[in-house]
Order: structure tokens, then C-alpha cells, then sequence
């Protein structure tokens, strides 16, 4: 099951840390050549070695992917080094906490850009590589926050990540044609070092109203990724797949003392 994703180039933008760097571990211990896309060399550096110690392949490349001049260079360094680009991973997000009482235009501005606008650069640059391939897989990282639920301070944030799933289903359409698919992992809570910055208080808190009781794992976003990147998920596009421990379906946290 799978197997198809060994030697894959693959990029992931945002892959040093986080979700990203879950998702390019994954990749890389199925056989995927990864390009590891970020704007800190430091960190970079270290998620690259990382994969490379567990017996994968992986390169990086700075880049910012709101600039549409880095992101041609990141698919050109991509192709330079593993080849093409077979899998694209459009990871790369920022959700700073402001409530728009407090929040400037730009503060929005920056994140649509970082968040909305690189998902549609990011496919774009692919497009001539994914067309000379003959085939592609896109997959987008959007969020539950946005397009099923919401919280104080990601306004920006829950309206960019609601925009990628609006994008993808036009993208389907559009990608048809180059024999690629588009779908999206929506994450719910996932340990990662951006959650731990707000607070032991809101990672408990948060835990306890997953029906799971636990937060995900940043591997967990990454293994749904890996079946939209396959072979085996082919006849599926322009879809997208919760992955929340169940976080939005009680109704309130009364349910959840009913399990």
C-alpha cells in the first residue's frame, strides 16, 4: 500500500517545523526525494539532517512563498536536484493570535499572502512541470479552523484557510487536464511548537474537548497526506479530509461526558 511514493520528488513548503516537517519525514520514510521548502537556513539545515540520519532523501531551499520569484526558484531547484517535481505539499501557514479590534490591514495582508496567495503561486509554478510529466499530485493543508469552526484572533487565519478549500475545487477542474490531482488535509489541533506556545492551560483544555482526549500528531497529517499523494488515491480530486480526533462533531462538551 503506498508504494508508489518511493522516488518521488516532493516539495514541502513550510517543512522545517511543525506539520510541514511531520509531513516530510512521512514522505521521506516512504522513498520520496524531499525538498524541504522554509525561509530559516538553521532549521532547515536540522529537518533536512534529521531525514537524512533515518536513512532519507531531502534537500532544502529558502524561500518565500508569498513572492512569486522565490517559488519559481524553488520548483526550478527541485528539478535541478531530484529531477521534477511529482508531489507538490502546500504546507506553509502563520496564524498569529490579534482580534480585529486590534488587527492592522497589514496583518491581514501578510497573512493571506503567506497563507492563500503562496497555495496559488505554489501551483502555478507547477503547472509546466506537472504538464511535461504527464501527471501530478497536489496537497493542500488547510485547517478545521476557517472552514468548519472558529476562534478569537483568526479571523485572517480561519478566512485564508476556508479560501484554499474554495481554490481547490476550481484548481480540480484546471489541473484535470495535466492528469493532476488537488485535495486538502484539514488539521485540528496537532502538537506542534506553535501550539505549545499558547499555553499548557490551552493544550489541556483543548485535549479535553477532542473525543480521542488527545491531540493529534503532526505524523497523522503527514499519513493523510502520503494517501492524497498516492497512486492508489488517483480517482480522488478537489476533495478534502477532516483529521481532528473528532474535535468538531460533539455537539457540546456535555456530549462528550455521555461517552
Amino acid at each position: 500500500m503506498l508504494t508508489s511514493i518511493a522516488g518521488k520528488a516532493t516539495i514541502v513548503t513550510g517543512g522545517s517545523k511543525g506539520i510541514g516537517k511531520g509531513i516530510a519525514k512521512v514522505f521521506a520514510a516512504q522513498g520520496a526525494k524531499v525538498m524541504i521548502a522554509a525561509r530559516g537556513e538553521e532549521a532547515a539545515k536540522a529537518a533536512v539532517a534529521e531525514i537524512e540520519a533515518a536513512g532519507g532523501t531531502a534537500a532544502y531551499h529558502l524561500c518565500n512563498v508569498a513572492d512569486w520569484d522565490d517559488v519559481q526558484g524553488l520548483v526550478a531547484a527541485t528539478t535541478e536536484t531530484f529531477g521534477g517535481v511529482d508531489i507538490l505539499c502546500a504546507n506553509a501557514g502563520i496564524f498569529p493570535q490579534v482580534k480585529m479590534v486590534d488587527m492592522t490591514p497589514e496583518d491581514w495582508d501578510n497573512v493571506m499572502s503567506t497563507n492563500l496567495k503562496s497555495t496559488f503561486l505554489l501551483v502555478k509554478a507547477c503547472i509546466p512541470v506537472f504538464e511535461k510529466a504527464g501527471k501530478g499530485r497536489v496537497v493542500v493543508t488547510s485547517s478545521i479552523t476557517g472552514p468548519v469552526t472558529g476562534f478569537p484572533g483568526w479571523s485572517h487565519y480561519g478566512a485564508s484557510k476556508a479560501g484554499q478549500l474554495g481554490f481547490l475545487k476550481t484548481a480540480a477542474m484546471e489541473l484535470s487536464r495535466y492528469n493532476t490531482t488537488i485535495n486538502a488535509v484539514m488539521p485540528g489541533n496537532i502538537y506542534t511548537e506553535g501550539l505549545q506556545d499558547l499555553g499548557e492551560d490551552y493544550l489541556k483544555t483543548m485535549a479535553a474537548s477532542i473525543p480521542l482526549k488527545r491531540l493529534g500528531a503532526v505524523e497523522d497529517i503527514g499519513n493523510a497526506a502520503l494517501f492524497f499523494a498516492s497512486d492508489e488515491a488517483g480517482y480522488i480530486t478537489g476533495q478534502q479530509i477532516v483529521v481532528d480526533g473528532g474535535q468538531i462533531l460533539p455537539e457540546s462538551l456535555e456530549a462528550l461526558e455521555e461517552i
